[in-house]
């Protein structure tokens, strides 16, 4: 494990060239700065995300929707007559049945005292019938958004249908947010285009207050957790953290291509082949600040109850494969989470669906979670790292988990995220062309 930096509190601090924080965002109308009496009588689209699992035709998870009724209740509250848009699963741009939103109207008519329609179009003469019939204080939810092969296509005549029964637009949907689709970009800038706002809901508005923590005004130490199975997805959030963060913390099979670049044997582990050079360029860039794993634990199989056994990062053998972090490791990491004032997490430490390979992410959590009891500040990156999080038992004691993988990610690296840019600037200037 490569060794801290002498100074915490200056090694925290941004390089000049470093990549200029995400503040923009905050400069975008948000439907928590509105005064609500002015949505009265109007017709709110809401952009959501339900894409929760079904099972037997059964909500398995109402995580998503849950964290969007705050949104949904404010709206109503308000008088306006709300048609909420999501999309759920992946149909291609047809109708499938078991991919309809309706399992999902129901969950909302027997959980919120709010009145609640379902159309099963989304387009088309019904769903504009069923709009114009939703009184104010009313919920119209329509069917799932990627039935329609426009919607993925960000078609402009789609966004424009939307658009012409829609006074305003809401986007409570931070995990789409990285998408230029039709219901999350060319549709608020079809309604700004009319003269009506586009803004961020409730839980989009604490997604962005809770990425500024990170990547404005961190408390320091700052300590960034990264894992997963590819660096491929990362080296981007890497690349902008490093010159923020005390400590940058690698685990999971990413780990494995930083093992290659150091000329270490991987056995059987996943690893990206076109990525070791990357890994060791990243690995020269970011001395001491980045910490690779310095054992694991390994088997002939990454298999439920395989044999198993600890290595050091030297001693991985020619037919094992790594599957987790290895104890000493985990002590290391746990150290260091544990002294932070700043965690940002995103990524197992290993395959930690399949028993015997959970042990390194579920010490990641439990530090994470202990940290936070002591007041530090932890913001998990949604994806795997939240359903460890829950797995773990830790969920509730850690300050914020998004809803958004992708989106949380690019948000980091400093990309743009075409939900975000399309919503209104504070004073609800419209957007031309």
């Amino acid at each position: 494990m490569t060794g801290p930096g002498d100074n915490r509190s200056e090694s925290a601090a941004p390089s000049a060239d470093a990549p200029p924080p995400q503040g923009e965002y905050g400069g975008r109308a948000s439907l928590r700065e509105l005064e609500t009496a002015s949505l009265a009588g109007s017709t709110v689209a809401l952009r959501v995300d339900f894409n929760v699992p079904l099972r037997d035709g059964q909500i398995a998870d109402s995580t998503r929707i849950e964290r969007s009724l705050p949104t949904i209740r404010r709206l109503a509250e308000a008088g306006a007559a709300v048609i909420v848009l999501s999309h759920l699963g992946r149909p291609g741009g047809r109708r499938r049945p078991e991919l309809t939103l309706k399992p999902v109207a129901r969950w909302l008519g027997e959980e919120i005292a709010v009145p609640v329609r379902f159309c099963p179009r989304v387009r088309g003469a019904e769903a504009r019938r069923a709009v114009a019939r939703t009184a104010p204080g009313r919920l119209l939810l329509l069917e799932n958004t990627r039935f329609l092969p426009g919607e993925t296509a960000n078609a402009p005549e789609l966004a424009a249908e939307w658009a012409s029964w829609s006074d305003h637009f809401v986007l409570d949907a931070f995990g789409t947010a990285h998408r230029a689709h039709a219901s999350t970009d060319g549709l608020p800038r079809a309604v700004r285009r009319k003269g009506g706002k586009a803004m961020a809901g409730l839980l989009v508005a604490r997604e962005l207050d809770a990425m500024d923590k990170v990547l404005r005004s961190p408390r320091l130490p700052f300590v960034a957790v990264m894992g997963g199975a590819k660096i491929s997805g990362k080296i981007d959030v890497m690349r902008a953290l490093l010159p923020r963060v005390d400590d940058l913390l690698v685990g999971g099979a990413m780990a494995n291509n930083f093992m290659r670049a150091l000329g270490l044997e991987t056995g059987n582990s996943l690893v990206e082949e076109d990525r070791v050079a990357l890994a060791a360029e990243l690995l020269e860039a970011a001395g001491p600040r980045l910490h690779l794993p310095v054992d694991f634990r390994v088997a002939d199989a990454l298999e439920p109850e395989a044999a198993t056994r600890i290595a050091e990062r030297s001693d991985v053998r020619a037919g094992e494969a790594i599957g987790d972090a290895g104890p000493a490791t985990t002590r290391l990491y746990a150290a260091r989470i544990r002294e932070a004032a700043t965690i940002l997490w995103n990524g197992p430490m290993g395959i930690f669906e399949v028993p015997g390979f959970d042990r390194g992410t579920r010490a990641v959590a439990l530090a994470a979670a202990d940290a936070a009891d002591r007041g530090a500040t932890v913001i998990v990156g949604g994806g795997d790292s939240a359903a460890a999080a829950h797995r773990s038992g830790v969920a509730r004691r850690l300050t914020h988990i998004s809803t958004g993988g992708g989106a949380s990610l690019d948000l980091l690296a400093g990309k743009s995220l075409p939900g975000l840019a399309a919503l209104s600037p504070r004073g609800d200037a419209p957007v031309s062309g």
